[in-house]
């Protein structure tokens, strides 16, 4: 399988990197019913690779989008000035061979105080965002 992260050797695929690695919050977009896109910020866990991990409350709109059509788009905030822009497309699927947030070792390293701010405790936030969504990365563009 070809890398669909932009050459690590470039500023350009270091700092997606980066960022896949270091920022807490993306934009994930799915689609609805009527064909509108819809964004909502998400945590995520990137795998090093090519896929991300979403955790999402059981009645959460965007899993009957991504049922629908599961093609999605991700990008991470600019710099305010149309800079460092990071976008990617990719597919979405339930991932029930992954740990709720609370078994996940990854992904409590990088949210456990904020899982217990929103939610009370890990166990709690796993109870309340229960449904894991892959998302397989296809492309990435940006500047």
């Amino acid at each position: 399988m070809a890398d669909v992260l932009p050459d690590q050797s470039t500023s350009f695929g270091r700092r997606v990197r980066d960022r896949l690695r270091d920022e807490t919050l993306i934009w994930l977009t799915t689609t609805g019913a009527d064909g509108t896109p819809q964004p909502n910020p998400v945590w995520f866990l990137w795998d090093g690779v090519d896929s991300l991990l979403v955790y999402n409350r059981a009645h959460a709109r965007r899993l009957e989008h991504v049922a629908r059509h599961p093609r999605v788009a991700m990008h991470f905030d600019g710099n305010g000035r149309g800079g460092d822009i990071v976008v990617f497309a990719g597919a979405a699927e339930h991932a029930p061979d992954v740990p709720g947030a609370d078994h996940n070792a990854e992904y409590l390293a990088k949210y456990r105080d904020a899982m217990t701010s929103v939610s009370g405790s890990p166990e709690d936030f796993a109870t309340q965002y229960p449904v894991p969504l892959r998302i397989r990365i296809s492309k990435t563009r940006g500047h």
